[in-house]
């Protein structure tokens, strides 16, 4: 576990940062971009989970706790010769929330608004930003474990939304513009 007994440190004031693993590296470097990413995802969730239901309370804090093994993850990178924490298990649960929640929802015939509820308007916010997370992991560090989970947290984020968005039925579905169109005056 890292000690956090000083705070600033200086060592960031020109530009430069260390990863997990030592190594020096410029701020606007990818795994940076990535790391960063990861990390807002991260207090975003935060910051959702208090539209959320308590109910969903610990499901958010699993959920942050894989957001810290992935971004720490990433912070060593694949040549540290140390073990992910991170695991296709975590992947395979979510997976199993995923289906779980979808047999409870009605099929979709559109693409659906990123509104509804307080709580799953979050939750769109939430996923539109995993989404982020997960094209800059892959420019950092291209495909693998960390890629395949926040594909799945997206991908349950937009589950959730629908499950917050009163299991479906305060969805607002996409109408395409040639079905909007205005009438003639």
């Amino acid at each position: 576990m890292p000690r956090l007994d000083r705070i600033v440190t200086r060592g960031g004031d020109r530009g430069m940062t260390s990863l997990g693993n030592g190594r020096r590296v410029p701020k606007t470097d990818a795994r940076v971009e990535a790391l960063g990413a990861v990390d807002e995802l991260n207090s975003l969730l935060g910051v959702a989970t208090l539209a959320w239901p308590r109910a969903w309370w610990p499901t958010a804090r699993a959920l942050q706790q894989d957001l810290f093994d992935l971004g720490a993850d990433l912070a060593m990178g694949k040549a540290s010769g140390r073990r992910p924490a991170l695991t296709l298990d975590h992947a395979a649960r979510l997976e199993a929330l995923i289906e779980r929640e979808q047999r409870r929802l009605p099929v979709l015939n559109s693409f659906v608004l990123p509104t509804g509820t307080s709580a799953a308007a979050w939750c769109h916010l939430a996923r539109a930003v995993s989404r982020r997370a997960e094209r800059r992991v892959a420019a950092a560090a291209g495909a693998g474990v960390l890629l395949v989970y926040l594909n799945r947290l997206s991908d349950f984020l937009f589950v959730l939304a629908r499950t917050l968005n009163r299991r479906g039925t305060g969805d607002v579905l996409w109408n395409p513009a040639r079905a909007r169109r205005a009438p003639k005056r």
